[in-house]
């Protein structure tokens, strides 16, 4: 008899909590059914300037309901109620091309300072695995053809001559540019999308592309620098060189950053600290794809059509300029509370 009368009183008591608390309820509920088909604007001002008070009411209606362990129905009701509302009022409903500026402004410069460390580390195993790979081959010019893969080399081999060596650097003509243009961007794509993919295997993986592509510079610049044109592969390499290698050194770091969380978690549990190292990586690894994109445009076009050294110099230095100013050098606006290492939050 008592569990029954316990009941009861349990079912009387949130009947009574539903009688006084309902209308605001059903009028939120009516209110997001509408913007739901008509958006804002099928609400008149009087409704628009309601709907955060009846989302407040439906707000202290959860926090009684659940602090007084009434019906599970209701809870649940009032929990989705309240999440919907909460969408309407409080998510974002920027177009896409606001959230991709927004990207461009703030979240991609921000994503690779998070990854300054990563990033001169990457850069200083390219660097070392390229000079290893120039003495070698400076040395032994068979070497050449254990790091540069065939399909790359193409006629730019130690078997071809040196005006051979030289009509490549100058003579690509335009015929069949925008294959070639494909054809880079595909394979650089995917040297740095596996070094961002396979960091997770404790940056082992990462470090091997890295050395691999340092490896395959190097190859390439003793082999013109053995021929005297040392200055000439620079003009040639870094007209697009220095957006794609910066795309894939980017690439290589953000790989190592998630690398180094598998790793050393620290006071964070590992699928913590993986979580939060991915979210900074694979902003800035979106971006690496549009570096990638342009570096491929500078490859199978610019480069081909401008053969002067001076201008392809140029070109190489404006494009490190404005690179650097963009990532390093202007100061960007932390929304949401955001600033520096502490980006883990993007």
């Amino acid at each position: 008899m008592t569990k029954t009368k316990t009941e009861m009183d349990s079912v009387l008591r949130s009947r009574r909590f539903r009688l006084e608390r309902e209308a605001d309820w059903l009028k939120l509920e009516d209110l997001l059914a509408r913007v739901a088909k008509g958006g804002a604007a099928a609400l008149t001002n009087d409704e628009l300037v309601d709907l955060p008070r009846v989302y407040r009411s439906t707000l202290s209606a959860l926090s009684v309901a659940r602090s007084t362990s009434l019906d599970k129905n209701v809870i649940a009701y009032l929990e989705s109620l309240s999440t919907r509302a909460y969408f309407f009022l409080y998510g974002s409903r920027a177009s896409l091309s606001d959230r991709f500026m927004s990207f461009l402004r703030r979240d991609w410069p921000l994503s690779v300072r998070a990854i300054w460390r990563e990033t001169v580390v990457a850069l200083a195993i390219t660097l070392l695995a390229g000079a290893a790979a120039f003495s070698l081959v400076m040395n032994d010019a068979d070497w050449f053809y254990s790091f540069a893969p065939a399909d790359l080399a193409g006629d730019r081999s130690p078997a071809a001559s040196t005006e051979s060596l030289r009509s490549t650097l100058y003579d690509g003509g335009g015929e069949g540019l925008s294959v070639f243009a494909t054809f880079l961007f595909t394979h650089n794509a995917r040297v740095a999308i596996f070094a961002f993919a396979l960091g997770f295997a404790f940056c082992i993986p990462t470090v091997f592309l890295l050395a691999y592509n340092g490896c395959v510079l190097g190859a390439f610049l003793a082999l013109f620098v053995s021929r005297n044109l040392g200055f000439e592969l620079g003009g040639w390499l870094l007209i697009h060189g220095v957006t794609e290698l910066f795309a894939i050194i980017l690439a290589g770091a953000a790989g190592l950053k998630i690398g180094w969380a598998v790793a050393n978690p620290g006071d964070q549990t590992r699928l913590a600290a993986v979580a939060a190292a991915g979210r900074t990586a694979s902003l800035a690894v979106f971006g690496v794809i549009i570096m990638l994109f342009l570096a491929g445009l500078l490859e199978g076009f610019g480069r081909q059509l401008i053969t002067n050294d001076l201008v392809r110099y140029a070109v190489a230095l404006s494009t490190g300029v404005l690179w650097w100013l963009y990532f390093y050098g202007g100061r960007v606006a932390h929304e949401g509370g955001l600033h520096g290492e502490a980006d883990t939050r993007l």
